[in-house]
């Protein structure tokens, strides 16, 4: 087992995905301040459940011998628009889980951290998944009628 491969895998999805969470987090509250509830609880979900992870890597990336870094990451996109934001959501979905993937393969021989990604592969492509269906409603039933139904 290569720990350096784990511990900088480990590291890398720390910076990320608790980025990540974070604009989950804050689209979470603009959706709930224009008036769309269900979204909002939804993100608000999907925040914590990131953030569930992060905290799974950190302790990894601790036990394994590595130095947690706090390190900077490019500002996110914030959006008014919940359908612009799903259309983004489902992009970054599909990029991270071929990433994630291929991380996967540079710590195979880390059965610990190998089983920790699968679980997060497996959260993540839930999510890409959901993005998707809301996608195809939106395309099947129109913009309008899904904005009603997320209001709710």
């Amino acid at each position: 087992m290569d720990a350096k491969k784990s511990i900088e895998a480990l590291q890398f999805f720390v910076t990320n995905l608790n980025a990540q969470s974070f604009q989950h987090k804050l689209q979470a509250r603009i959706f709930g301040s224009l008036g769309f509830k269900k979204l909002e609880t939804k993100y608000l979900e999907h925040a914590k459940e990131e953030t569930e992870f992060v905290d799974l890597f950190i302790g990894r990336l601790l036990d394994l011998g590595g130095e947690l870094k706090q390190e900077a990451v490019e500002a996110q996109t914030l959006y008014q628009d919940p359908i612009e934001f799903i259309k983004a959501d489902y992009k970054v979905s599909v990029d991270g889980i071929e990433l994630l993937r291929k991380c996967m393969d540079g710590i195979k021989d880390d059965l610990t951290t190998s089983d920790m990604m699968k679980e997060y592969l497996k959260d993540e492509e839930e999510d890409m998944y959901w993005s998707e269906e809301q996608l195809g409603l939106i395309e099947c039933i129109g913009s309008k009628p899904w904005l009603i139904k997320t209001a709710l």
